[in-house]
């Protein structure tokens, strides 16, 4: 395989805030009085903040809410889910995913993070994770989220090597869409394993070392 960078997404792949985002729009849809269940979180998944406020709000009936309620709902739900990161520890990364980072690096791959998350370095310190990339690309430097490819394109304009040379691994449809979008090659781990559409299967995390030889 003609790679010569993995652009790792961060949600779902190298750590897991699932649980804590689920926490955060529940508290959020409760005090407005909307339903949100798991399956609504799920379409969550890989998209921006806003974007997940106006799936969460098509459950509501009441009057429209103004841009300005929405931008205070959306930080209200990241103030609370911050809260949950901040109890975050290098503990909330398994061994097998600072392993297989390691043999990445000792293999001369070079290797990045490309979230649409704005919480990405706050997410890598906590977890010990920030010293392990050569660049980070995330949702401070973007404007267009996931599918559009342009957080991966980012990654791979830093690392100063071309898309078609960076594999990305994604635990979203919209990631692996991102990344077909951007002419890279797509490894599916998780919930993208279903989409069907990436060039490579991961069951385990370590799988990533069979295609990265």
């Amino acid at each position: 395989m003609d790679t010569e960078a993995v652009i790792f997404d961060l949600d779902g792949v190298l750590v897991h805030t699932d649980k804590y985002h689920y926490l955060a729009w529940k508290q959020l849809s409760d005090e407005l009085g909307i339903y949100f269940d798991e399956e609504i979180n799920r379409r969550l998944r890989g998209v921006s903040r806003e974007q997940s406020l106006e799936i969460i709000l098509e459950n509501y009936n009441g009057k429209p809410f103004s841009d300005d309620e929405k931008k205070k709902m959306a930080n209200k739900k990241n103030d609370i889910y911050r809260k949950y990161l901040s109890e975050m520890t290098p503990s909330d990364v398994k061994d097998e995913v600072r392993d297989t980072l390691h043999v990445l690096k000792e293999r001369g791959y070079h290797i990045a993070v490309g979230s649409s998350s704005k919480n990405t370095g706050f997410i890598l310190e906590k977890t010990d994770l920030l010293n392990e990339f050569e660049v980070v690309s995330d949702g401070t430097m973007i404007t267009r989220t996931k599918p559009d490819p342009e957080v991966f394109l980012l990654a791979s304009k830093l690392l100063s090597i071309a898309p078609s040379k960076c594999l990305v691994v994604e635990d979203a449809d919209a990631g692996i869409d991102a990344g077909v979008a951007g002419g890279m090659k797509t490894a599916a781990y998780g919930e993208a394993v279903k989409s069907g559409k990436a060039d490579y299967i991961l069951d385990h995390f370590p799988d990533l070392l069979n295609i990265c030889q």
